[in-house]
């Protein structure tokens, strides 16, 4: 899995899928990080100058475009994306993003599929980075289509200086592809986090959607110390960086924001193909079942996990029947090492964490954590699922190492252990 875990990136030069390029570049890795601007993790429209033709909140929905031939509203055609009245003002149109997973941006995706002779034909995109009493209060957009920003918003907006934000991309020409696929992708070289966007259209037009991949970043100095934290979600920082199968849903699905909506936003596996063909009891009731699934996980932040949460919510009928979580602590070189090798990792490195348990279908299962006991700081978890199927949430809560370290002795044989060398590292 290389280009899914966060580090650089190679990149195809350009864009990709513009006529005239000859064969269409394939989608540069960045891609297959999180979209962090998607309203499925939270991603929220604060301002627009102009909604006449279609809202900017389709900018960030989850699906990809769509069009429908003979659909129109009362403002004119039916589009798929954010689409500004023809502008006949001096100025140009654009709209403030926050950010539903605020972090580090790798790239971005303008997306202007179907607007085939309304597109936008050039964009800039800016970003800051806003600490929540830095912004205003946005007066509710409600249903835009029809309508401009009002003085009320633009008084609003005026508070976030957006004008004077960090350009992540200048000035850009816009090029066209097919009317169903036309990509414009931009790779962003900034070690920064970043929690809002402006998107600057020049001067008017469509864009179907706007993609902001990255992965969250968390201000770690701003949690409670004394309260169990989520280490290994996404919206912190935890990716997955590697998995045994995921057929029907990504293992990242797992560590996503918020409760799962459906399956589909779930890690699912297929069936396995080695499963005999009549099931059968051991004596303590558990199958017996060749194989297993897994999934490894970079936590956010090196910590102890106290309590481990394992959510099975709309699998009823597909959920595992066991599950287990081990965790080792690696190095940066270390993990590189078995992503090549795919996770093959010797078994005295993993510890356990939770031991081979029962799952139940279309439940969210609470356990404590054998951390507890052992007290060993981990970087890495992994997530074993027998033999097969869906998980909709893992949550894998704790301390992060540095606080640890430092918190009150409330048991009095509590102790952490981290590898010679290893924090030099981080």
């Amino acid at each position: 899995m290389p280009e899914a875990d966060g580090r650089p990136f190679s990149l195809p030069g350009g864009m990709a899928d513009s006529p005239g390029d000859g064969e269409p570049a394939g989608p540069p890795g960045f891609t297959q990080l999180t979209d962090m601007a998607s309203e499925s993790v939270g991603g929220k429209i604060l301002f627009a100058t102009d909604d006449f033709f279609a809202p900017a909140e389709n900018l960030i929905k989850r699906e990809s475009p769509s069009f429908r031939e003979d659909e129109y509203t009362e403002f004119g055609k039916w589009m798929d994306g954010w689409e500004t009245r023809r502008r006949r003002t001096p100025g140009h149109d654009w709209c403030v993003i926050k950010l539903g997973i605020q972090g580090i941006i790798r790239g971005m995706d303008v997306d202007i599929s179907y607007f085939t002779g309304d597109y936008a034909p050039r964009v800039s995109i800016q970003a800051a980075n806003l600490g929540e009493d830095k912004e205003p209060e946005m007066p509710p957009r409600g249903v835009r289509m029809g309508a401009a920003a009002t003085p009320a918003e633009f008084e609003a907006v005026a508070e976030l200086s957006s004008n004077d934000w960090s350009y992540l991309v200048p000035v850009t020409e816009l090029r066209p592809g097919k009317p169903a696929s036309s990509h414009n992708y931009f790779p962003v070289n900034s070690q920064q986090r970043w929690t809002h966007i402006r998107l600057n259209i020049f001067p008017d037009g469509g864009v179907a959607r706007l993609r902001v991949y990255g992965s969250g970043q968390k201000d770690w100095a701003t949690i409670d110390p004394k309260e169990p934290f989520d280490l290994v979600a996404l919206a912190h920082g935890g990716t997955c960086v590697g998995f045994s199968n995921a057929h029907f849903g990504h293992p990242n699905n797992m560590i996503g924001v918020g409760k799962a909506t459906s399956m589909a936003d779930g890690w699912e596996t297929a069936r396995r193909p080695d499963r005999p063909p009549v099931l059968e009891n051991d004596e303590k009731g558990s199958l017996l079942l060749p194989g297993c699934e897994w999934a490894v996980f970079r936590l956010a932040h090196p910590g102890v996990i106290t309590q481990i949460e394992i959510d099975t919510t709309y699998f009823k009928g597909n959920s595992p029947d066991s599950c287990k979580l081990d965790g080792c602590i690696l190095t940066t070189q270390e993990e590189e090492d078995m992503i090549k090798q795919r996770w093959e990792l010797p078994g005295h490195k993993w510890k356990p964490l939770l031991p081979v348990t029962k799952l139940s279908a279309n439940e969210s299962h609470s356990f404590d954590s054998l951390t507890l006991e052992l007290q060993d700081v981990i970087t890495h978890a992994r997530l074993t699922i027998a033999p097969d199927g869906g998980v909709s949430r893992l949550r894998l809560k704790g301390f992060p190492s540095s606080i640890c370290l430092l918190r009150p002795r409330e048991r009095p044989m509590m102790r952490f252990s981290v590898k010679a060398g290893f924090r030099a590292s981080l």
